[in-house]
């Protein structure tokens, strides 16, 4: 925002808590820290993505005015008794750092340190801000913290502080420049592997369509032959394959609801994903507390009748009868599952007086966006998709009784295939999961959406071309049951996602406690279950469309 000279420049005091646990924060004033005498401010809003993130902005009480150098100041005193200094101890040995804002530009400091052999603790009393400016505008802050005080009980700590601003090239567009980490997001090693996932692409798209056009074209050759055959030669033939169970392969799959729900969900998940990525690649979200979070809500909200379409259509083309249910299995799906971990979590995080624990009101506002607005557009969809594509028009007609599944081998049947199915599409994105990982969980800025938009677009073409490859090699084996498989072979990419994540954990940070563990492995377990659910409606949607495509080139009696 802009300034003019000796205007209130508010420092905000945010969230205090282990270095190694970043969502383990409380209020900065969890800890006996004393405030500023000021006390009125400037309003402040808080904004829905800033609540779901524990964003806890306090006034520091310091009188910081624009282009006003403050020499150092005391602004409080710490009546330390026991209860204070075993408070502080307690920071001070789990590494504790603070976070504050000046003009939405975050600065970090440590509480204190101990000594060598951990016998003495000290507090760093004194906030030295260097505040840079450009023009009327703040573009660069940095804090020093000096002054080191030993914890002693019945004591008075002196706090105090210093404001220095100087002059800066920096522009304003380009404040955040800092924060960002081109050695790490830019590393070789991250093109390497968009480079190597690009080429497996390339492999796996000139698999597919060899296996198609030398397979198909030896089927089709067969298939015509066999027209010109009298019907006594036809049944003496050897006809196997997939074009057996072509009376069985458009039959509606096992638990049509549910099936259509999670095909719904995944379309609408991956639209959401491609919108967000192309807004942050527009606009800088990272600039802003909880922008993100709030562009990702928006958009999930706004995206609802995509997944009304597609779901509504397929159980309609399924046969399905209970359309008011299914609808609204398919809009709660991922909601409820999302909240359902949050609210497990706000109950850890309340007994911990986290500031991670979600206030009512947010909770409320969150409920009323369900039910006002995604329940509403998905019913729009969902009467679209049953009107506009909702009749079974498919090539082959379904035979009255389901043929018998042949025996086959075992590396045929589909728990084998649904396990071996997502190893590609992980080996695709592995490199990438780790660059997310250590921006969510560790103090990186993710800002290279780029990747992520390449990434996304690669994950998906590997997993459609080995859906199909599975699908083609149980079709072959006569079994019919395509729908689950495709779906489950492509979504098992989830549970490799949820093994990495268990590895990121023990091998790559120092997170402990129960508050951060079940932080940790209950978000991540959303984040692979919304992963395998849109890949699965990718591989599904994919698939269907090559399976369409064989049985519609095939003469049948």
């Amino acid at each position: 925002s802009w300034y003019t000279d000796k205007e209130e420049v508010v420092l905000w005091m945010n969230t205090v808590g282990p270095y190694h646990n970043r969502q383990e924060t409380y209020k900065y004033f969890s800890l006996p820290f004393c405030a500023g005498i000021k006390k009125t401010i400037s309003h402040y809003h808080e904004t829905l993505g800033e609540a779901l993130q524990g964003v806890e902005l306090e006034f520091s009480g310091l009188d910081i005015k624009f282009k006003e150098e403050v020499m150092q100041t005391t602004y409080c005193e710490i009546e330390l008794d026991k209860a204070k200094r075993d408070a502080f101890v307690y920071a001070i040995k789990n590494h504790y750092w603070y976070q504050m804002y000046i003009d939405d530009l975050p600065i970090w400091g440590i509480v204190g340190e101990a000594d060598e052999n951990g016998e003495d603790h000290y507090l760093w009393t004194y906030k030295k801000l260097e505040i840079g400016f450009n023009g009327n505008r703040i573009v660069d802050v940095n804090l020093t913290s000096e002054g080191k005080v030993k914890l002693v009980p019945n004591t008075r700590i002196a706090m105090s502080y210093s404001v220095k601003w100087k002059k800066s090239d920096v522009k304003f567009e380009d404040r955040f420049d800092k924060y960002l980490d081109p050695s790490f997001f830019q590393h070789r090693i991250h093109w390497f592997s968009i480079f190597n996932s690009f080429m497996m692409v390339i492999f796996l798209v000139g698999l597919v369509s060899m296996i198609l056009m030398r397979t198909l074209r030896k089927d089709y050759a067969r298939y015509s032959k066999e027209e010109e055959m009298d019907d006594m030669d036809r049944d003496l033939g050897d006809e196997y394959g997939w074009k057996q169970v072509h009376g069985d392969v458009f039959r509606p799959s096992s638990h049509p609801l549910i099936f259509s729900s999670l095909i719904g969900s995944g379309c609408q998940i991956f639209s959401v994903s491609l919108i967000v990525i192309v807004v942050a690649m527009l606009e800088d979200l990272y600039t802003e507390r909880g922008s993100m979070l709030s562009t990702a809500i928006f958009v999930y909200a706004a995206t609802s009748p995509v997944n009304g379409y597609f779901g509504g259509s397929l159980y309609a083309k399924q046969g399905g009868r209970r359309w008011i249910k299914q609808m609204f299995v398919g809009a709660f799906l991922i909601p409820a599952m999302v909240c359902g971990t949050a609210f497990f979590i706000n109950f850890i995080a309340i007994y911990y007086h986290a500031s991670r624990a979600i206030p009512f009101g947010t909770m409320v506002a969150v409920c009323c966006i369900c039910f006002f607005v995604i329940l509403p557009l998905n019913l729009v969809g969902t009467i679209l998709g049953r009107n506009l594509s909702g009749q079974p028009n498919f090539p082959c007609r379904v035979n009255a009784v389901p043929r018998p599944i042949p025996e086959k081998k075992w590396f045929m049947e589909p728990a084998v295939i649904v396990c071996l199915g997502g190893i590609l599409p992980f080996g695709s994105i592995f490199i990438e999961m780790y660059f997310i990982f250590t921006s969510f969980w560790a103090y990186k800025i993710y800002y290279v959406y780029g990747f992520m938009m390449l990434v996304l677009v690669i994950l998906c073409i590997v997993t459609v071309c080995v859906t199909i490859v599975c699908t083609y090699f149980l079709l072959n084996a006569e079994d019919y049951r395509w729908q689950w498989t495709s779906f489950l072979s492509a979504a098992s990419t989830a549970v490799y996602v949820y093994m990495y994540s268990f590895y990121y954990y023990f091998f790559k940070t120092k997170m402990y406690g129960l508050f951060q563990t079940s932080f940790y492995f209950g978000y991540m377990a959303v984040f692979s279950t919304a992963l395998g659910i849109m890949c699965g409606a990718v591989g599904y949607m994919g698939t269907s469309a090559f399976v369409r495509k064989i049985y519609t080139n095939v003469k049948i009696d």
